[in-house]
């Protein structure tokens, strides 16, 4: 089985659990809201838009939005929740690999990924593909686990205690925010504003983590304390050259 075909599995399978989920409900969208600004007019691509919940929100804010994904089933999914096969106004939604994107240099103004790269072979290939696709002055917001925390060390010990245990999704990728910066920077990316979400204490093994969401409150301790949260997230620009 190849890993789109384990993807379209797993999306089908999340769906069918709760398919009245909106998956733009999940915190690290919050922080995605929270710098967005105005987006009416905009180009947009959101890259591994899974089941299209922010598509969806981004289309009605005005932008111009193009929905990618590398598994069908959750294209698929995402044009029965937009409920107009037929519109032409509706965005549309393109099968393609984040680490060789179906698109043309200077695409995009800005370029939206959350909680992908952990899912690529790839990331440094994939970040690349983001840059090349995003016109100069363009932007990237960019989600992704950071496990330089306490969930970490839970991950270890996990390891050791359940050496067989498998992850929920086909692929899932153990990294830190010092390797997600050192990416970017490759990528030619230049990081504008940093940021992170979800602060979890795996007390007791076996039960889930326990939060503080007091810290996501206060903007400024939650910078502080974004190298520690779960969720890191990262404002990029590609500069355009100078003249």
């Amino acid at each position: 089985m190849s890993l789109r075909t384990e993807y379209d599995a797993w999306h089908q399978r999340m769906f069918d659990a709760a398919p009245a989920h909106e998956d733009s409900s999940s915190p690290w969208y919050d922080l995605v809201r929270e710098r967005l600004g105005p987006v009416s007019g905009l180009r947009i691509l959101e890259v591994a838009c899974g089941r299209g919940g922010f598509v969806r929100e981004l289309t009605r804010a005005g932008a111009h939005v193009t929905g990618c994904d590398f598994s069908a089933s959750a294209l698929r999914i995402t044009q029965e929740k937009l409920h107009v096969p037929t519109d032409p106004a509706a965005p549309p939604l393109v099968q393609g690999d984040a680490q060789k994107l179906p698109f043309a240099a200077h695409s995009f103004d800005l370029v939206i990924s959350c909680e992908t790269i952990e899912h690529v072979p790839d990331a440094q290939r994939a970040l690349q593909e983001m840059f090349r696709v995003t016109r100069p002055g363009g932007r990237l917001f960019l989600t992704t686990p950071n496990y330089l925390n306490f969930m970490g060390l839970y991950e270890i010990y996990a390891k050791f205690r359940h050496p067989h245990r498998k992850d929920d999704q086909p692929f899932d990728r153990r990294q830190w925010f010092l390797q997600v910066r050192r990416w970017l920077r490759h990528a030619g990316w230049t990081i504008r504003h940093t940021d992170g979400t979800c602060h979890q204490f795996p007390f007791i093994p076996g039960r889930n983590p326990v939060g503080f969401p007091i810290l996501e409150k206060n903007r400024v301790v939650r910078k502080l304390l974004s190298p520690l949260a779960y969720h890191y997230f990262v404002i990029a620009e590609k500069r355009a050259p100078l003249r």
